[in-house]
């Protein structure tokens, strides 16, 4: 058996609930992950709430403890301070240069969190580098905050349960859904939706982020092809707190990524940032009118993508559309 601590996974975690819930002993719960009993015991003596051990709850701890534990910055060299500059002058979040430099620059490794502490750093000097966050007036929330993630949106089920062939792309009815803030919120928004598969985008204009205006947009625009919606996956934005109405209408599933992990929906920031190539960040929508955002519609999804080997979004939607009729005709 191993010896020594081992950071636990959140199936790990699974794991020892549900031997624990079995009535399993601390040994044998040890022997089925392949842990020193240590490991286990430390685990649950750590992350027992008054409800007892709860899986969810004691992965979210752990990563809290280790956010916390890292909270000191590491020291930045030039060469990481002028990429991260670099990226955030293209609007690239906190998140997405941390898990690019992962990728692209491994020995650059450095936390989005320790990201915006430098961001907010250079902004109490006088530097003008948080003009470039989405949410460049506001500071960011940290996950351990009571204002973000769980809890704010009831009913709320997360992506963790979404099912396993919508990371595949290979049907159409798996749509990411979001909201593009103009210069001034209340003189109008727009909802995008976007296809994972096929790429295909649907935009709507409503007058604000209200709850009942952005989720009768949704039910509108996505209604036009109910018969290929299956799942809907948002942010966790109180404008998407009627998910259920919407799931209801829609006859789909509604799922919410998880809090500060944009790349989980990533196609629709994408898809976001093709349409600021028409209406680009600080433009005011007072003057944009759904014509308008029926031709953005209509250029994006005629225009041939790489990612489906040059065909457009439109065509490949119809041929998948097509495929699954033929599939539905023969069961």
């Amino acid at each position: 058996m191993p010896k020594g601590y081992h950071h636990l996974t959140y199936e790990a975690r699974c794991q020892i609930y549900v031997l624990k819930q079995r009535g399993d002993s601390l040994t044998q719960i040890a022997k089925q992950l392949r842990v020193n009993r240590a490991t286990v015991s430390r685990e649950i003596h750590r992350n027992s709430g008054g409800k007892g051990y709860r899986y969810k709850q004691a992965d979210t701890n752990a990563k809290q403890r280790r956010v916390c534990a890292s909270s000191s910055p590491r020291k930045m060299h030039n060469t990481m301070i002028i990429l991260i500059q670099e990226k955030l002058t293209l609007q690239w979040s906190p998140e997405q240069i941390s898990g690019w430099l992962s990728i692209h620059h491994p020995h650059l490794k450095i936390s989005h969190e320790t990201i915006y502490k430098y961001v907010w750093a250079d902004k109490l000097k006088g530097g003008r580098l948080f003009v470039n966050l989405r949410h460049c007036g506001k500071k960011h929330n940290k996950r351990s905050s009571n204002k973000a993630g769980r809890g704010c949106i009831p009913n709320r089920v997360g992506i963790e349960e979404r099912p396993e062939i919508v990371n595949s792309k290979t049907r159409i009815g798996d749509w990411e859904i979001d909201t593009i803030i103009g210069r001034q919120e209340e003189r109008g928004v727009i909802v995008s939706m976007v296809d994972r598969a096929s790429k295909l985008t649907k935009l709507s204009r409503v007058s604000s982020k209200q709850a009942d205006k952005v989720s009768q947009a949704l039910i509108v625009r996505l209604g036009e092809c109910q018969d290929q919606v299956h799942t809907i996956t948002a942010d966790n934005g109180k404008e998407f707190a009627y998910h259920e109405l919407i799931a209801t209408a829609l006859d789909a599933r509604f799922f919410f990524a998880t809090p500060y992990h944009s790349w989980e929906r990533g196609l629709n920031e994408h898809t976001n940032g093709l349409v600021r190539q028409y209406l680009p960040k600080g433009f005011s929508f007072t003057n944009v009118t759904q014509e308008n955002l029926n031709k953005i519609e209509f250029l994006l999804n005629n225009r041939p993508r790489k990612v489906l080997n040059y065909a457009t979004p439109i065509e490949v939607f119809q041929r998948l559309k097509m495929v699954t009729g033929n599939v539905a005709l023969r069961n």
